[in-house]
């Protein structure tokens, strides 16, 4: 097993309708050299509840308003203390029990700075609606509209020390952003893993209504500016169209 310790950080509000899903996904993970972390923003329903049946399994828990939730990630990622860092949503759940074994077997490679590999999005009765497939990243695909799943991406925690961590001013690009900035603009060395690692609940901040989604472009651009996307408009036009072979 390799000697590559892990941190784990979920962000939950208000999320009893999951959780326990997630959190059982985590324990069953077959990766002892774990940190468990969740980030709580002040749950009013059952969630501290939940999160306390499951509490010899968090090493670390904070409760405590914030500024939505890449603020909260980057609580969990300021403490985390493993070497290499990732985030699984409350909605989410591991596909397999193996998912953090392979994670810490690449990471024993020290060239590898980041992986990312593929996900099923999921109606709450489990079914799957779409599947993202990707690939292995070449310099320049975030050109055509190419991005990883999110909830797949781990990377090593000294590149949030040296490059940054989330940023607030991309709003519900803040991920898209921090991806960019660390594969595209640092060129950070990354590890496709192809292999089903994330069940994804679906729905998402910027897919709530036409309004959000517009909103969700303009911070696209301006994170594709800020990075040296080539040509940002129509890398924001390529990116949509990538999902529709999701579907197929």
């Amino acid at each position: 097993m390799p000697d590559i310790k892990i941190s784990l950080i979920t962000v939950t509000y208000n999320a009893e309708s999951t959780l326990s899903r997630c959190i059982e996904s985590v324990i069953a993970q077959k990766y002892q050299n774990l940190e468990y972390i969740i980030i709580d923003g002040g749950s009013t329903d059952g969630t501290l509840q939940i999160i306390n049946h499951y509490k010899d399994h968090i090493n670390i828990l904070v409760s405590e308003p914030d500024k939505g939730v890449y603020d909260a990630m980057n609580k969990g990622l300021r403490l985390a203390g493993g070497d290499v860092a990732g985030t699984i949503n409350a909605d989410d759940y591991f596909a397999a029990d193996d998912v953090l074994t392979l994670v810490g077997t690449a990471f024993a490679d020290p060239n590898v700075k980041i992986l990312y590999g593929n996900l099923d999005y999921i109606k709450p009765d489990l079914t799957i609606t779409r599947k993202w497939r990707t690939k292995a990243y070449n310099k320049g695909m975030f050109n055509w509209g190419w991005m990883p799943p999110h909830p797949t991406f781990y990377c090593k925690k000294e590149l949030f020390e040296k490059f940054g961590y989330y940023s607030l001013e991309y709003g519900t690009a803040a991920d898209y952003e921090l991806m960019l900035r660390f594969m595209h603009f640092q060129t950070s060395n990354a590890f496709y893993l192809n292999k089903v690692m994330i069940k994804m609940q679906r729905g998402g901040l910027s897919n709530n209504s036409p309004k959000s989604r517009v909103k969700a472009w303009k911070f696209d651009l301006k994170a594709m500016r800020k990075n040296k996307i080539l040509l940002p408009f129509l890398t924001l036009i390529l990116k949509p169209m990538r999902k529709v072979l999701q579907y197929l």
